[in-house]
């Protein structure tokens, strides 16, 4: 299956990179290379773009995609909290942008056997790094019910997360559960007829709640954005699209954090705890799809991006 997906907020993204041509740039999402395709062609002379993602299919269709900017394009198949310690490996000290699209790309949700998505039957996997060991499966038989009802809650934010935790231990007492068709269906037998008239499809936030904790994703983040403005050269730009409401209030938690550090008591006359500044949030809100690409591609609808320019 060819690796395809649409990049959200495509536009706007690049817009607010504010792209130098003689620019260093850090995709550190590649998944098919659309945000990168169009950073690169942006770029010439000495500009740079290093590319990161986890997932082998990705690297495959970002690299075939890039070849015609293969002089200033570096591909690493890492993950991107790893970023720093890379970009030190190739000498890069300060980048003038980074762009990060989070979230499962279409192709890892439109196939199957990678058991990202609840529509179809195939084995639990869902490990965004195929290198990993543990998989989807492991969390599902051995997570206790209070952790998988702390997950489901937390991750999934779903209102039903202690009848599925309860309902998953039943189940998997009588035989291990292996794959999405299985573990959808239980979820289903959990949730109300009313909620589940209610809210799309009932497997919908457990999935991405398993798919959460397996990949730390939100960890990851939360570990990664100080660094990443770190790396900033004055002027550079970090942009994060984000697709859900946990991941966005990390990021916005952040950009204000950096924005503003000072932890001096409010009735102190003058900070006197150091802490400076590193830049602003260059958007009040988050940038959201408009109309045109709400139509053209559905899966852009919780999409938000915000940017943070360092000083």
């Amino acid at each position: 299956m060819e690796f395809s997906h649409v990049s959200v907020l495509l536009r706007e993204t690049m817009e607010e990179l504010c792209i130098r041509p003689e620019g260093i740039y850090v995709d550190g999402t590649l998944g098919g290379g659309g945000h990168a395709f169009e950073v690169c062609s942006r770029l010439g002379g000495t500009g740079r773009l290093i590319g990161f993602d986890q997932d082998a299919d990705a690297i495959l269709a970002a690299t075939e995609r890039l070849k015609p900017f293969r002089e200033r394009v570096t591909v690493i198949r890492s993950n991107y909290c790893n970023m720093k310690r890379e970009l030190e490996a190739l000498g890069i000290r300060r980048v003038d942008g980074i762009l990060l699209d989070l979230g499962v790309s279409s192709y890892q949700l439109d196939t199957a056997e990678r058991g990202f998505t609840y529509r179809e039957d195939a084995p639990l996997d869902m490990r965004m790094d195929q290198r990993q060991s543990r998989t989807a499966r492991d969390i599902v038989n051995t997570y206790s019910e209070a952790e998988l009802f702390r997950i489901i809650r937390d991750y999934g934010e779903d209102k039903a997360a202690r009848s599925i935790a309860r309902h998953i231990v039943k189940a998997r007492e009588k035989k291990n559960i292996e794959t999405t068709g299985e573990l959808s269906e239980i979820i289903r037998s959990a949730v109300p007829a009313r909620m589940r008239a209610a809210g799309g499809h009932p497997a919908k936030r457990t999935f991405q709640a398993v798919r959460i904790e397996l990949n730390q994703e939100l960890e990851v983040l939360k570990n990664s954005l100080d660094d990443m403005i770190d790396l900033l050269n004055p002027g550079g730009r970090l942009c994060v699209i984000t697709f859900h409401s946990l991941e966005d209030r990390i990021v916005k938690n952040s950009f204000r954090t950096n924005e503003n550090p000072c932890t001096c008591p409010s009735n102190f006359p003058v900070c006197v705890c150091g802490k400076k500044p590193k830049g602003r949030a260059a958007t009040k809100k988050p940038i959201v799809p408009g109309k045109e690409e709400l139509e053209e591609n559905k899966r852009s609808k919780s999409a938000k991006l915000r940017v943070f320019e360092r000083t």
